[in-house]
């Protein structure tokens, strides 16, 4: 049996490299839409670099003000954009500034604009639809679903990991680093999936600055080196 590899994430806003290394190497990714908004994590904000700065002050953050108070844990799916702060001005005026002058920044700075001004409740949406602009000058052509649209997926943790693998089909899971502080291997063994962590060593590649930033939003790696992007990437 050939084998087929599932990897799950969080939809997160524009986020690092690795996401999209672990998306490229998958055969099907699992965007978890119905896990827990987490306070202070890469599902609505990611950090970016500051013009010609370098060292820490280079590394500024991008952020999408989202209703929090009396929805604790709520589902990704549901977490409602703030509208009615200027959050849309703040995100492009500081991509202005910090990559005005990188190379491919007017090339694609539009197809960025477009989204980011488009009308919309849900932060999940958002993130979705920036994260395909994304994969398309990637080149990522891996499928992608949403956990929520998966019928008779249960259990929490490891428990829910191996429900979406086994629904899908899969006979092994791609796991980040992180993932290796909460996952059960043997529960991925007792269903005959493999558990694999992924193996992404960050590439160096030309940015403004003194000194190359490490675990930038992607966004860096785009405006930085536009169309060598994806082949960067992969390497």
């Amino acid at each position: 049996m050939d084998k087929k590899i599932i990897a799950i994430h969080q939809p997160n806003f524009i986020p690092w490299l690795g996401f999209f290394y672990k998306w490229a190497r998958a055969d099907r990714m699992v965007f978890l839409d119905d896990a827990a908004f987490t306070k202070g994590s890469h599902i609505n904000r990611v950090r970016v670099r500051g013009g010609d700065a370098s060292g820490e002050s280079a590394q500024q953050w991008l952020t999408v003000p989202v209703h929090q108070k009396g929805r604790l844990n709520q589902p990704i799916a549901e977490v409602e954009i703030k509208n009615d702060l200027p959050w849309r001005e703040g995100v492009l005026g500081k991509l202005r500034s910090c990559y005005g002058k990188a190379p491919f920044f007017k090339h694609y700075f539009p197809g960025f604009e477009a989204i980011i001004m488009k009308e919309r409740l849900l932060l999940a949406d958002l993130n979705i639809e920036l994260l395909q602009w994304v994969a398309g000058i990637l080149e990522i052509g891996t499928p992608w679903v949403l956990s929520s649209s998966l019928e008779g997926v249960n259990g929490k943790a490891t428990e829910r990991l191996v429900s979406i693998c086994r629904h899908l089909g899969a006979t092994a899971y791609l796991s980040g680093f992180g993932g290796q502080k909460y996952q059960e291997e043997e529960v991925f063994k007792e269903h005959n999936i493999q558990l694999v962590v992924y193996d992404f060593k960050h590439p160096e590649y030309s940015q403004r600055g003194e000194g190359f930033i490490a675990g930038l939003s992607v966004i860096d790696l785009i405006f930085n080196c536009g169309p060598e992007s994806g082949g960067i990437f992969r390497h």
